[in-house]
C-alpha cells in the first residue's frame, strides 16, 4: 500500500480519545498488556483483547478471547469480523474506535462524534446527535444515563434492573416503580421523535430494552 492509501484507527472514547495509528503493519494488537501496539489503560480491557489483521484486499478484527468482547458496528465479534471504511468498533464497551479507509479520508473535524450509526452518543460532552445534528435542549440526566446505557450495549437488551443501577445508581431500587421506567422510556423516546421518527427505542416484553441504531 502506498502511504496515502494506509488506512487509519482513530481513538473517539476512552482515556486516548483523538490519537490515531495507521494500520501500516500485517497485525496491530489491541489490550491492556504494555506489549500490545495499543495499550489501552481502562480495566474493562483484557491484556490482550483484539487484533486487526492485513488479509490480501482489506482488514479483519479478531477478538482474543476477552472478558468484555469486541463489537463492529454494535454486533459482537465471533472468530473475525472484516472491516469496512467507517466502521465503528467499540473495546469492552469503554472504549470506541473509528476505521477509516484510507488516510486521504480522515475528516478533518473531530470535535463531532465519529461513529457509523444515525444516533450517537458523545460521553465526554455529554451530547446526542442524531444524523449529524445536536439534540438541543439537551437531554435530562436521567434520559442521557438511560439513552447512553442502551448505546454502550451494543444492541444488546439491558433489563429493567439495569435502567435502575443506571439512571437511579443511589436507590437500590426502593422507591423505583414499573411506571416511573416506562415514563422515563416514553419521555426518552418523544425528545428523540422530534429529530427521527424512526424507534430507536425498542422494549422487548418480559426482559427489557434495546437500542435499535440504523447506519448513517
Amino acid at each position: 500500500m502506498e502511504t496515502s492509501e494506509v488506512p487509519v484507527l482513530i481513538m473517539h472514547e476512552g482515556e486516548l480519545a483523538g490519537q490515531r495509528w495507521t494500520l501500516d503493519a500485517d497485525v496491530l494488537t489491541i489490550g491492556r498488556a504494555t506489549d500490545c501496539t495499543i495499550t489501552l489503560p481502562e480495566r474493562q480491557v483484557s491484556r490482550y483483547h483484539a487484533r486487526i489483521l492485513r488479509q490480501t484486499d482489506h482488514f479483519v478484527i479478531e477478538d482474543l478471547g476477552s472478558k468484555n468482547g469486541t463489537h463492529l458496528n454494535g454486533a459482537p465479534v465471533r472468530g473475525t469480523a472484516a472491516m469496512q471504511d467507517g466502521d465503528d468498533i467499540q473495546i469492552a464497551l469503554c472504549v470506541r474506535f473509528l476505521f477509516v479507509g484510507t488516510e486521504a479520508t480522515v475528516p478533518l473535524n473531530l470535535d463531532a462524534p465519529l461513529i457509523a450509526g444515525r444516533l450517537v452518543v458523545d460521553m465526554d460532552r455529554r451530547q446526542v446527535w442524531i444524523a449529524g445534528q445536536p439534540v438541543d435542549p439537551p437531554l435530562s440526566l436521567a434520559q442521557f444515563r438511560l439513552l447512553s446505557m442502551l448505546y454502550q450495549a451494543g444492541g444488546a437488551v439491558c433489563t429493567r434492573d439495569d435502567v435502575i443501577d443506571t439512571v437511579w445508581p443511589d436507590t437500590a431500587g426502593i422507591g423505583v416503580s414499573e411506571q416511573a421506567i416506562d415514563a422515563l422510556v416514553r419521555r426518552l423516546r418523544d425528545r428523540l421523535d422530534k429529530m427521527d421518527e424512526h424507534e430507536y427505542i425498542i422494549t422487548i416484553r418480559g426482559h427489557g430494552f434495546r437500542l435499535d441504531n440504523p447506519p448513517r
